[in-house]
């Protein structure tokens, strides 16, 4: 157990050291800014959503490891995903935190599966769940990811806050 607690681990890490998809989305159709006011987490989701499938999605801010982890593997996991998929992936994803049982097996998650020993600290599970509420509100500034238009700062924008 505890060579998988290691490995689990160093996935955290290697995403909050170098962070994949992060930087701002010049195309991006929609994005929402995220705040954790308890611990200063900020994260702002940026997508680009075509048809309903998330053809991109990168994610900017500052936070601690576990924050910036999730917000890495989130934008690994949707990407190409369609809406539906990404909500359905999101709901399994905060089964698995919140300890109860996931919408989908587990191994659906796939390397988001590292981030469920956050469970066990659950002044944590905020920091790991902020990019994905966020997400959620980029996803409902987008309606149903069919507009293609140029992003609009203030109609494609939703803030959120967890607290």
């Amino acid at each position: 157990m505890s060579d998988l607690r290691e490995l689990y681990q160093q996935v955290i890490l290697d995403h909050y050291r170098s962070p994949r998809n992060c930087g701002a989305l010049d195309d991006a159709t929609s994005h929402a800014d995220g705040h954790n006011p308890l611990c200063g987490d900020r994260v702002r989701v940026q997508l680009r959503v075509s048809a309903g499938t998330i053809e991109a999605a990168r994610f900017e801010g500052a936070g601690c490891a576990i924050s910036t982890a999730s917000a890495s593997l989130m934008t690994e996991a949707v990407k190409g995903k369609t809406v539906a998929e990404a909500r359905a992936i999101f709901a399994s994803f905060r089964s698995l935190l919140m300890g109860g049982e996931p919408a989908e097996p587990p191994a659906s998650l796939g390397k988001l599966e590292v981030l469920g020993g956050v469970r066990e600290f659950p002044v944590r599970v905020k920091c790991a769940t902020l990019a994905w509420h966020t997400l959620e509100a980029a996803l409902g500034a987008s309606g149903d990811g069919a507009s293609a238009s140029a992003p609009d700062t203030t109609a494609n924008s939703a803030p959120v806050t967890t607290e």
